[in-house]
């Protein structure tokens, strides 16, 4: 290959708020494949920035670290973690032109939506910004920092962003006056994430769908810092009993609950492959074998993938057509026989070993 042309990393970058459930997993695993098999490097990034949340979820992070290592992914170098990393986002957000913004969130909401209630970016529930303080004067700025310490916004010198996904080509969406560092001095997500992805020399982003409509606003960052934005393959999501996503809020069961529940993790593994289309292996490191079975697996429907002269809007929406990667993922019924308190962790196990694509 030619060293001009070498990729860089790809990655997995979990929160450690709680532990990783059956779409975690399913993710870290479409990241590591499509990293290995491109020749890329794989990093693993520990997103701890907000430490009120770190702190109550007690030794998650190190539980995800064991839970991956258990599936069967390795990674290159240390584990970075974003809370040693806050003068470099101080550092690059001093290179943004920004402004401090005194608005609460539910004045954000009001001032966003439609006069129908709807919000105004047409891409879901993502509020854009207004813009209500970017002009305010220094003595409105001096009176307002009184009441209330200020969130730190960009100055976004676009509405515009334009990006790429493997799955969906190339799209463009909507971005706002993103915000840098909350009101609270937390450094926000969207910052840090480009700041870590260009230092680590990560060009390939692999995460679940519903972060897709962030992409615009991340790459716009990555432009105005100087750095390179990456590409992106946005994952299916993965539901549960009832057609309800799993998500971290609403308890979804991690790799000790589903091997309480009788889902051990060569049985995981079997099962998530499964959902990809990909063979059952013994050792993950099987599938990263010279096959054109596999590479035609993680290889996304060329109708989806072709690029138009322009590209289109936005669309976070699930993929129709052929499944893979790209595709939804149900878990089409609860295990048989399950009740009393671990009910829910088993019913997920049963679940997940009759999991189907949708």
């Amino acid at each position: 290959m030619d060293s001009a042309h070498l990729p860089g990393h790809g990655r997995f970058a979990p929160s450690p708020t709680s532990a990783l459930h059956l779409g975690n997993l399913r993710t870290a695993l479409v990241a590591w494949l499509l990293a290995r098999r491109s020749g890329r490097g794989f990093v693993l990034r520990v997103e701890d920035l907000d430490q009120v949340r770190v702190a109550a979820a007690g030794d998650i992070a190190d539980q995800q670290l064991r839970d991956l290592e258990a599936l069967g992914l390795d990674w290159d170098g240390p584990v970075v973690r974003q809370s040693a990393r806050l003068e470099i986002y101080a550092e690059m957000a001093r290179r943004l032109p920004s402004y401090p913004c005194f608005c609460t969130r539910r004045e954000i909401a009001a001032a966003s939506r439609a006069p129908d209630g709807n919000p105004r970016s047409g891409e879901g529930d993502w509020l854009p910004y207004p813009g209500t303080c970017r002009g305010l004067s220094r003595s409105r700025r001096a009176e307002l920092a009184d009441r209330r310490p200020p969130a730190l916004r960009l100055a976004a010198p676009v509405h515009h962003w334009t990006v790429h996904d493997l799955a969906r080509g190339t799209q463009s969406g909507r971005v706002d006056d993103v915000v840098l560092r909350r009101n609270d001095g937390t450094w926000a997500y969207n910052l840090a994430v480009v700041v870590d992805d260009g230092l680590q020399g990560v060009d390939q982003v692999v995460r679940a769908r519903d972060l897709w409509p962030s992409a615009p606003r991340q790459a716009m960052i990555a432009d105005l810092l100087g750095l390179p934005a990456p590409g992106y393959a946005h994952t299916g999501l993965v539901t549960g009993p009832g057609g309800k996503r799993l998500a971290k809020a609403k308890g979804a069961a991690g790799m000790a609950e589903l091997a309480a529940g009788g889902l051990s993790a060569a049985r995981l593994r079997a099962v998530l492959c499964r959902s990809l289309g990909l063979p059952e292996v013994d050792r993950l490191t099987d599938l990263l074998a010279g096959d054109p079975g596999i590479d035609s697996a993680l290889r996304p429907p060329r109708a989806a993938a072709a690029d138009s002269a322009e590209p289109r809007a936005l669309e976070a929406g699930p993929l129709a057509g052929p499944k893979g990667w790209w595709s939804d993922v149900a878990l089409d019924a609860p295990a048989e026989g399950t009740s009393g308190q671990r009910a829910g962790s088993t019913q997920e196990a049963g679940s997940a070993n009759r999991m189907s694509t949708t």
